[in-house]
């Protein structure tokens, strides 16, 4: 009764809603600093595994350590000093440990506290915007997603499958119940999405001999196609593609290096896909207005 109770609440009260979307968030946004850290080291291990299996097929390997999401607890990579659970609640401990280890007094990077904001404010805008329901939270998990997909790029180069697929099977779902984009919009969407920038590598390949990207972006955009339909793919390909632009020729002026500076795009598609999920008939609209 008291879970019926709480839901009738979230779904009378749009401001409750907001509110806890983001105190939830903000723990998830803790979670997914785990997730962003630990997710290419499970790969890469796995990987190398499967290299030595290959390369030794009768050798029987010993069982690897435990290493995943959960497991084992989260120490301080300076002097692995156990994190208590006092000491991990979002932002508040970061602050109150003075942005320092409380064994070692290592400085703690403000990135960690920065995901957890970025992932409540953003989870926040999508539970104002599209209120309580299905919808609404299909939409705050595929924002999470995309949060610990763009910063596992940013370090890593990597777009895990784990993480794309989920986001794809996610969006072909909630088409089968969301009045705003129809399952053949979401199928055709993904399909086009993936085969765009799929048609595009190749071409650039075949001139220069060069991989321009990599298949998690075909991935990416299949996935974010399925969220919004093919109609609002340019919108997309659009705002990626000129924010990615501007960062990349910055970066070759700050950093002073030549055009083979290699820079991930999925921030860029995962920042343009949000927006286009929440605002793409807006941002259609003023677009053609402006013509």
């Amino acid at each position: 009764m008291e879970n019926i109770a709480l839901f009738e609440l979230l779904a009378a009260s749009p401001l409750a809603f907001v509110i806890t979307t983001f105190c939830i968030s903000l723990l998830v946004g803790s979670f997914l600093n785990v997730v962003i850290y630990r997710l290419p080291i499970m790969m890469e291990r796995e990987w190398q595994r499967d290299i030595e299996q290959f390369q030794n097929p009768d050798k029987e390997l010993p069982p690897a350590p435990t290493f995943n999401l959960v497991k084992p607890d989260s120490t301080c990579p300076n002097c692995q000093h156990k994190i208590r659970a006092w000491e991990n609640i979002p932002v508040i401990s970061w602050l109150m440990l003075g942005r320092k280890c409380s064994g070692c007094a290592n400085p703690i990077s403000a990135r960690y506290p920065a995901v957890e904001l970025l992932t409540a404010v953003m989870s926040a805008v999508v539970a104002y915007q599209l209120g309580f329901g299905l919808t609404g939270a299909a939409f705050i998990l595929g924002t999470w997603l995309l949060v610990a997909m763009t910063f596992i790029d940013l370090d890593k180069m990597l777009l895990p499958d784990s993480l794309t697929l989920l986001l794809l099977w996610i969006g072909l779902g909630i088409s089968c119940f969301d009045s705003t984009i129809s399952p053949i919009d979401s199928i055709i969407g993904a399909i086009i999405g993936y085969l765009i920038l799929w048609s595009i590598y190749w071409a650039f390949k075949l001139l220069t001999g060069k991989e321009g990207m990599g298949y998690g972006d075909f991935k990416l955009l299949a996935a974010l196609g399925a969220w919004v339909g093919w109609q609002h793919l340019p919108i997309i390909i659009l705002l990626s593609s000129v924010v990615g632009a501007v960062v990349g020729i910055t970066l070759m002026f700050i950093k002073k290096k030549d055009s083979n500076l290699a820079i991930p795009f999925g921030p860029y598609l995962a920042a343009a896909g949000w927006l286009t999920m929440l605002y793409g008939d807006l941002i259609a609209d003023w677009y053609l207005s402006t013509l």
